[in-house]
C-alpha cells in the first residue's frame, strides 16, 4: 500500500511567521506552497521552494482567495471566470520559482474557502480544473475525496488525486465540518492517526455523527501551523511506515495506481 503525505506550507508573510516548515518538511512527501493571495510573499515562496528541493519533496501550488487578513478561509462571491484567473495567476507565480530552482511543479491544491466551495460547486471546480489544464495538462489536481474537484478534474482531462485529512472531522456527506463548529478540528493525535490508518487501509472513516462513510486516500493532509505540528508529522509518518504503507510523492502514487 502507498499514500502521499502532504502539508500546506510557506504561509508566512513579511514579519509574520506561520507554521513550522523547516521542522515538518522532513516527514512529508509533497508540499502545497502558498502563492501570495491568502499567505506568503515572494521571499517566502522562493525560500519554501528551495526548502522543498533540499528535502526532495514534491512541490504543488496552493492558490487561495485574495484575503490575507482572513487567511483565505472566508467565502467570496466569485464567478467561474474570476476564479480561473485567480488560480492561473497564482500557479504562474509559483511556477516561476520552481523554474528558477530547476524543479518541476507537480500539482495544484486550492486553499481554504476556495477548496471547500469548489468541492460542492461544479462550475467552480471546472473553472479551477480548466485553469490548471490550460497551463500544464500534466499537473495533478489535489481535491477532497468524492468532491466536485475530483469530478471537474476528470471531466477536464486532468489527473486527480483524492485527499483526506488527518486532523479534520467529516460530515455525513463526506465534506469537511466547518471550522466554526465544535469538533471540526481533531486535536487528539492518537485519534487522528488511528483515523488515518483506517482511511488508508479500509477506505472508511467515522463522520461527526458516527456514521461510517467511504473515502479514497491518494494523499493525506496534515496542517503545518498547529502547535503540535512537528510531533504529529513525526507520529503519522512513523505510523504509516509501521503499517507497511509506503509514503511516496503524489505523482508516484497516482501514476503507480
Amino acid at each position: 500500500m502507498k499514500v502521499d503525505l502532504n502539508a500546506d506550507i510557506g504561509e508566512s508573510f513579511g514579519n509574520y511567521k506561520c507554521g513550522l516548515d523547516d521542522e515538518v518538511i522532513p516527514f512529508i512527501s509533497s508540499a502545497n506552497i502558498a502563492c501570495g493571495f491568502h499567505a506568503a510573499d515572494p521571499i517566502v515562496m522562493d525560500r519554501t521552494v528551495s526548502l522543498a528541493k533540499e528535502y526532495n519533496v514534491s512541490v504543488g501550488a496552493h492558490p487561495g482567495f485574495p484575503d490575507l487578513s482572513g487567511f483565505g478561509r472566508r467565502k467570496m462571491a466569485v464567478t467561474p471566470k474570476e476564479l480561473k484567473a485567480m488560480v492561473q495567476y497564482q500557479i504562474g507565480a509559483l511556477y516561476a520559482f520552481c523554474k528558477a530552482h530547476g524543479i518541476r511543479l507537480s500539482h495544484v491544491k486550492p486553499h481554504g474557502a476556495m477548496y471547500n466551495m469548489a468541492a460542492k460547486d461544479k462550475d467552480l471546480a471546472s473553472a479551477i480544473a480548466e485553469g490548471i489544464y490550460e497551463i500544464d495538462r500534466g499537473l495533478i489536481l489535489l481535491g477532497l475525496s468524492g468532491s466536485m474537484l475530483i469530478e471537474g478534474a476528470k471531466e477536464t482531462g486532468l489527473l486527480a488525486a483524492s485527499e483526506v485529512f488527518a486532523d479534520r472531522a467529516y460530515n455525513d456527506d463526506g465534506s469537511l465540518v466547518d471550522r466554526s463548529k465544535p469538533g471540526a478540528v481533531i486535536t487528539d493525535e492518537d485519534l487522528a492517526i488511528e483515523r488515518v490508518i483506517e482511511i488508508v487501509k479500509n477506505g472508511t472513516v467515522s463522520s461527526i455523527t458516527g456514521k461510517k462513510i467511504t473515502v479514497k486516500a491518494d494523499s493525506v493532509c496534515l496542517h503545518g501551523d498547529g502547535i503540535k505540528a512537528v510531533e504529529f508529522a513525526k507520529k503519522i509518518n512513523a505510523a504509516l511506515n509501521s503499517e507497511g504503507i509506503s509514503i511516496l510523492p503524489i505523482g508516484s502514487v497516482i501514476k503507480e495506481a
